[in-house]
């Protein structure tokens, strides 16, 4: 369907055409100085020690596993209400996920209570994923994780420069992940980055991200290395010059884009006030936040219902989605399923709105307008 109002569109111009461009005419367009150069930018904007890029946030998250230890056996508690990737990455290295409900239908982050009435004796680790850039209670987790000595890893794909009482999301636990996908805050079209403090984690990082090799051939080329080592059983997890060059102009943006959000959020807010059958998820949240997506939740409803309000939505030219099918309740976890009833009905009854630079109020104003004609 060709929609009128698109749920996303690219922050993009012709500054990353000419990035590319410019890397392609270099002759050199694997991992070398814009990879670099993108990972030191990206770890001062976030306040991170060290960052390493990565093709993808999944890979991302699959490397964090690695650095914990986490292996055959474990449990790992992560939410459901989550991209199926965040759970994924336990399995890839034969953990079992153990799911975790959310706080609230208004705070869509994994419950603290809930991660402490799971903990048993082969927990290993938490993992928690920032949702839309809203901050989990990182306090409450990290003193949950030093109680019972847990890794914890942030999925901080929704939150680049989104904010827990000051620090930058991805900078709390063990480590930080983050995505760069085509729809995200930031875009390369695919790509990620992985975030620590500890010097030792980021040794380990740039071996496993490149065959466990010790050097790169860029490093090679440069005449800094002749010859390498394998000391580990690595992967190609590698991120290319020509996406990164891409991610330093989005990084570029990436303020002027949050501040637009934060505006388009607001403006949500005003026009929604006063209907009455539905949510809106952390409606008072007051640190700074990325706002990678806006959602609702209908009240008394059920997944049909909701599905009617998307079809009609539709019909008036408006794209929605639904972040997220609960991971849960997938046909390959069917081994994991739990009780979680808040995750449920927030899954069955959430939908995803518009949220992108471009948006104006008119346009809003047309959104929440064939809204309200849908609830109707």
């Amino acid at each position: 369907m060709n929609y009128k109002i698109p749920l996303f569109d690219l922050n993009f111009d012709a500054e990353e055409a000419k990035a590319a461009s410019e890397v392609i005419n270099s002759k050199w367009i694997s991992t070398g100085p814009k990879v670099a150069a993108f990972e030191e930018r990206f770890a001062s904007m976030i306040g991170s020690d060290h960052a390493v890029a990565t093709s993808n946030c999944t890979v991302s998250l699959h490397l964090a596993m690695l650095l914990c230890g986490i292996s055959e056996g474990d449990e790992v508690i992560c939410p459901s209400l989550t991209f199926v990737a965040t759970c994924n990455a336990i399995r890839y290295v034969g953990a079992s996920p153990v799911f975790a409900d959310v706080i609230s239908l208004e705070n869509l982050t994994i419950d603290p209570e809930d991660i402490e009435r799971k903990i048993s004796s082969r927990t290993k680790a938490i993992v928690v994923m920032h949702y839309g850039g809203f901050a989990c209670d990182m306090d409450r987790i990290m003193k949950l994780a030093g109680k019972h000595k847990l890794k914890v890893i942030e999925d901080a794909c929704h939150g680049p420069l989104s904010e827990y009482k000051g620090r930058k999301l991805g900078t709390i636990g063990d480590v930080g992940c983050f995505s760069f996908f085509s729809n995200k805050n930031i875009s390369t079209g695919e790509g990620g980055m992985i975030v620590m403090q500890d010097e030792q984690l980021f040794l380990r990082t740039k071996l496993l991200r490149s065959h466990g090799m010790t050097s790169m051939s860029y490093e090679r080329a440069k005449g800094h290395s002749t010859a390498y080592d394998v000391i580990e059983l690595g992967y190609n997890y590698r991120m290319d010059d020509i996406h990164a060059a891409i991610g330093l102009v989005q990084l570029g943006k990436l303020k002027t884009d949050l501040n637009k959000r934060a505006e388009i959020r607001a403006s949500y807010l005003r026009e929604l006030n006063g209907i009455g059958n539905i949510l809106i998820p952390f409606a008072g949240y007051d640190e700074f936040c990325s706002n990678y997506i806006f959602t609702i939740i209908l009240r008394n409803s059920d997944a049909d219902k909701r599905e009617l309000v998307r079809s009609r939505l539709a019909e008036a030219g408006i794209q929605t989605s639904v972040h997220y099918p609960a991971v849960h309740r997938f046909s390959i976890y069917k081994n994991y399923r739990t009780d979680l009833p808040l995750t449920d009905y927030i899954s069955d009854n959430l939908i995803t709105l518009p949220m992108y630079w471009a948006l104006t109020d008119d346009t809003i104003k047309y959104i929440v307008r064939e809204l309200h004609r849908a609830l109707a």
